[in-house]
């Protein structure tokens, strides 16, 4: 073992099939020991996981001891209530859709899985899937055949009940998961807390430049925290870490979705967090949501694939051009303009292959959207981002040149953006949570508009922070130092 982790089991006899390590103590003895001040990294290998178990206390403790623990208890407790047998099925690969149909149906089907590999090379995927849902070091899947088959049983396997072939399978799996998973030694600095910063090296349009991701992971250890970039390849390590701040795009069918719901479902620290996500990411629900609380919009519709279009009547309500948006679209991304009923019965029908609600909007012409930033219910910085030039949008993605894509921009000092821009977009935000949000608002002679919220908005070396500088990447780890101390 290359690492930190420590190694607990029922019987240090055990551990015979296996290399000699340092790093190994049995269940017993761990229980017993005086809490470490040391954050290791621990590994739970008894046979019995259950509800007040020995091994189920070694969890337990660890937690509460604040060390990182595989199984953890909420992974222990989910596997004894293991209930979700179809919904697993649902979305796995074609290869284990082969595999299965050369199996006999009249006898289960047994899978060992061991730190998210499976002995049987195409299964790789599926073990991945499993693991990532239940982290757990061994794991027995058992498949049933009812018309088609299904997972029977998903339970936790111990050291003991494992022969020869599947010793040396469990010692490869370890070896690669601990060269792979486990955290490299420190600096020699010890930091409060870890942060996880979840970025997107290709992405085409970042949240954050590389610049600004550097200058977050610099006011971090001003504030007495670690961080640390992290991809969608770092699932699996998401435990090791205290909070997690995604910087890249956010989506609802999407792994940074998936990397929020487990990070707040193991009590880690996040911004933006999955019910800030699902709201802010669908412009139906942003919709309802604004209209309830009376928070002004442009005039807006909802139309069904499944329900007949008056394009006529709509279009004479909202006057033209009528702009027409797909709920989880970004960057500008999906939103058509329509200047008069034939341009809208054609775009509608485009967007409605992507979506089967879409929403009409009144056009608000304006040179610019203001774009107030929030965290905490208090805003922290305020652009203009002015629209692409000759288009009508801040993103043209029909644009040629790099340089026609996307319009100027204007950082301004709060105390001189209109009282009324901000107290809307403050509104705005509380009925979403206390995160960190880009408010995009339109100035109109009727008084500020909402056009979106953005649970994952733009910070960009030059841009966001031109007034600010370092001080608005303190001010947000400052923030996530502060919500981790409260925890």
């Amino acid at each position: 073992m290359q690492n930190s982790a420590l190694i607990i089991l029922d019987d240090i006899t055990d551990w015979q099939p296996y290399y000699p390590s340092q790093s190994t103590i049995t269940a017993s003895e761990y229980l017993l020991q005086q809490p470490s001040k040391t954050r290791t990294q621990l590994l739970n290998l008894c046979g019995d996981l259950s509800y007040l178990s020995t091994g189920y206390y070694v969890s337990l403790l660890a937690e509460a001891r604040g060390q990182r623990v595989l199984p953890s208890v909420s992974t222990i407790t989910d596997l004894a209530n293991f209930s979700h047998y179809q919904l697993l099925l649902a979305n796995t690969d074609k290869q284990l859709s082969k595999f299965l149909a050369t199996a006999d149906q009249n006898e289960p089907v047994t899978v060992l899985i061991c730190f998210g590999h499976a002995q049987q090379p195409q299964l790789s995927h599926f073990a991945r899937q499993i693991f990532d849902r239940y982290p757990c070091p061994v794991i027995w899947v058992e498949f049933a055949y009812q018309g088609r088959w299904f997972i029977n049983k998903l339970r936790a396997g111990g050291l003991p009940e494992l022969n020869d072939e599947q010793q040396t399978f469990f010692g490869d799996s370890l070896d690669a998961f601990s060269k792979r998973v486990w955290r490299k030694a420190r600096a020699r600095k010890e930091y409060r807390y870890d942060l996880a910063i979840l970025h997107d090296p290709d992405e085409h349009i970042p949240t954050s430049d590389k610049k600004a991701l550097q200058r977050f992971v610099k006011a971090a250890k001003d504030a007495d925290i670690e961080a640390e970039l992290i991809t969608a390849d770092d699932f699996n390590r998401l435990l090791e870490f205290d909070a997690l701040f995604i910087r890249e795009t956010t989506r609802i069918n999407h792994y940074t979705y998936h990397f929020a719901k487990k990070a707040e479902a193991n009590g880690l620290v996040v911004i933006d967090a999955p019910d800030a996500i699902l709201q802010c990411a669908n412009k139906v629900f942003l919709k309802e949501l604004l209209d309830k609380h009376h928070i002004p919009t442009p005039r807006t519709e909802l139309l069904l694939s499944q329900q007949p279009v008056d394009y006529e009547e709509i279009g004479g309500r909202l006057g033209y051009p009528v702009v027409l948006k797909i709920p989880d679209g970004s960057f500008s991304i999906g939103v058509e303009k329509a200047e008069n009923v034939t341009e809208f019965k054609q775009i509608a029908a485009e967007l409605f292959k992507k979506s089967t609600i879409l929403l009409a909007q009144e056009f608000v012409r304006t040179d610019f959207d203001w774009r107030i930033g929030v965290l905490n219910n208090r805003p922290i910085y305020a652009c203009k981002y002015l629209m692409a030039r000759n288009h009508w949008q801040i993103y043209n993605h029909a644009s040629a040149s790099s340089r026609g894509k996307t319009g100027g921009f204007e950082t301004i000092s709060l105390h001189q953006v209109p009282k009324e821009i901000v107290k809307t977009a403050l509104q705005a935000t509380r009925l979403i949570g206390d995160g960190l949000y880009g408010v995009d608002v339109k100035n109109t002679t009727n008084g500020p508009v909402i056009i979106e919220i953005n649970d994952n908005p733009s910070i960009d070396s030059g841009v966001e922070d031109l007034l600010l500088g370092d001080e608005l990447y303190h001010i947000i780890m400052r923030d996530f130092a502060r919500r981790l101390d409260e925890k």
